[in-house]
């Protein structure tokens, strides 16, 4: 179906917030990890300077480079050229790095020379970004879409869900925080894991891999709006599906982190939900794969349902 003419030669403004929230991230990221001691953070060696440039280089990878693929689809439908083209197929293959086995290795978080591949990626990426923005006439939010409203109720609670590790990742806690420490637990020392008896805060300073999936569902739900706007089908799919993979492993990764840290660390359980960081054969995978499926059918079927005028996922 037609894209209506006013999405014709617009730079969608959901590219340019999906970047600053990543560079607000990494901003902050090495404030943090620059002046808070190594011996506080997560897995890793460094701190002043040098520690803060190491985390964010691994943060380019993890969850940066999941993003910028997904930015990709987006920018190369709306540069010309053949040159343009080739050049972020050739950045598609410099983030997708970070999938190879070790590149980003969470129990060992110092960067290595290989995460500057998928980085390198990134920074072409977003330069691919400001030559699309400067190549289009106007600038402005896509128009409204079916499931707005649903896009910001789940953006709010994903907010408030993220709290503890937003607080994280500026470096203190929330526990005199008004009504918000009487909520979540960070700063009470708590085992590190069941099997591993080192206390540590219930949250501790720095980077989460929770908040990594609040970034990937914030992403998510901007890039959903711009997807219909895709006019190749097969690159629309390939990112409506992309979107919805984004979704289903950002919850299931919130889901685990969340209820590591504020049911089984304050001792109401010991069962936890499995680690979905990587992918592997597993119950918990599985249910990524069916959520990933789940949440296109229906996003298909609520475009159709609401806007049967207008150019959908699919």
């Amino acid at each position: 179906m037609r894209l209506r003419a006013r999405d014709e030669g617009v730079f969608p403004l959901e590219l340019g917030a999906v970047w600053l929230l990543f560079a607000a991230d990494a901003v902050a990221m090495f404030i943090t990890y620059a002046r808070v001691p190594a011996r506080e953070l997560y897995h890793v060696s460094g701190s002043g300077l040098e520690g803060g440039a190491s985390r964010v280089l691994v943060f380019s990878n993890y969850s940066t480079a999941l993003v910028a693929i997904a930015v990709l689809a987006v920018v190369s439908d709306r540069l010309p050229g053949r040159i343009a083209q080739g050049m972020a197929v050739v950045t598609l293959v410099l983030c997708a790095a970070v999938f190879w086995p070790g590149v980003v290795d969470q129990a060992n978080l110092d960067a290595k020379p290989v995460n500057a591949i998928a980085a390198i990626g990134v920074l072409v990426a977003l330069a691919l970004t400001v030559a699309a923005l400067r190549q289009r006439g106007r600038r402005e939010w896509s128009r409204r879409q079916p499931g707005d409203r649903m896009r910001v109720a789940a953006a709010v609670v994903t907010v408030v869900v993220g709290l503890p590790w937003l607080a994280a990742e500026l470096g203190f806690f929330l526990d005199r925080v008004p009504l918000v420490g009487r909520v979540y637990q960070t700063g009470k020392l708590a085992p590190e894991t069941p099997t591993v008896h080192r206390l540590i805060p219930t949250v501790h300073h720095g980077h989460h891999h929770g908040l990594d999936a609040v970034l990937l569902l914030l992403t998510a739900l901007l890039l959903s709006r711009v997807a219909p706007s895709v006019r190749r089908g097969w690159l629309r799919v390939s990112l409506g599906v992309y979107l919805s993979l984004m979704v289903a492993y950002a919850i299931g990764n919130m889901a685990n982190d969340a209820w590591g840290e504020q049911v089984v660390k304050r001792g109401w359980t010991n069962w936890r939900i499995p680690d979905v960081v990587q992918p592997k054969l597993s119950v918990a995978w599985g249910l990524i794969v069916a959520g990933t499926v789940v949440l296109y059918a229906l996003a298909v079927w609520w475009s159709r349902r609401r806007s049967p005028s207008v150019h959908e996922a699919v």
